[in-house]
């Protein structure tokens, strides 16, 4: 029921974390993954790492934040493989940490260009792909900010929320062609991206103390739920927000 053999997924913000972790378990499952972030050699060792394990894979640069970027992104994907299959939003930013009053209108819109704007334009352009396909899955990666925000972290809590009402309007929309859209809201997870957070022991005890299990999660504990949601086993999820937070939202 996991089996991916043959499906093409897009895997944004790819080259570390958990778009990493989740190219790889993707891959790992027969899935031929294209992986994209901003930087074509740290894309290129994670494909040459990937390669070496047997996977299938494709690199591709791009700036979720610039069009030009993403429809190449899809341009080269149809060109080597003809179709999409999944696609996972996974890149995000988080440029401002502080007070809500303290948010320059900069980094307001550069939060909402990359965590929001960004998915829907690229689910956009896969989406005729699996209309055509009579099928797909496309995957959101959000954060358990998006349901009980954090101090300081206003306005990607916001950017998230309105991601997770994004994701329930895909599969609302485009339930109809069999493509489902989902969410997945990790809690903590040791990644360069959360390194200001984990990297501070006065904020990690003040994790610790709402977290059941205890401890700080790991990208590949991500990626089970990812290759779930692609596969036959999930086939009759859509629209849902799947936590990974070690028990943070109970």
């Amino acid at each position: 029921m996991f089996d991916l053999t043959e499906k093409v997924a897009i895997i944004t913000g790819a080259s570390k974390g958990i778009g990493k972790a989740i190219s790889y378990a993707l891959g790992k499952q027969g899935a031929k993954v294209i992986i994209s972030s901003r930087d074509q050699s740290s894309l290129n060792k994670v494909r040459e790492e990937f390669e070496g394990e047997g996977i299938s894979c494709l690199a591709i640069a791009a700036h979720v934040g610039n069009k030009g970027d993403i429809a190449n992104l899809v341009d080269k994907t149809i060109d080597k493989f003809g179709t999409v299959d999944i696609l996972v939003n996974n890149a995000a930013i988080n440029p401002h940490f502080g007070p809500l009053e303290m948010l320059d209108e900069k980094a307001y819109q550069k939060i909402m260009d990359i965590n929001l704007k960004a998915p829907l334009e690229l689910a956009k352009l896969v989406l005729p792909f699996m209309k055509e396909k009579g099928a797909g899955s496309i995957i959101n990666i959000s954060s358990v900010e998006g349901t009980a925000p954090s101090p300081g972290l206003g306005k990607y809590s916001v950017s998230k929320a309105a991601l997770n009402m994004l994701t329930k309007s895909m599969a609302t929309e485009w339930g109809k062609y069999n493509i489902r859209a989902n969410a997945i809201c990790p809690g903590l997870i040791q990644t360069k991206f959360s390194e200001a957070l984990w990297s501070n022991e006065h904020i990690m005890k003040s994790f610790m103390h709402k977290i059941p299990l205890q401890r700080i999660g790991q990208p590949q504990e991500i990626a089970g739920l990812a290759v779930f949601l692609c596969s036959e086993a999930g086939g009759y999820c859509t629209g849902s927000l799947f936590t990974a937070d070690g028990g943070y939202l109970v």
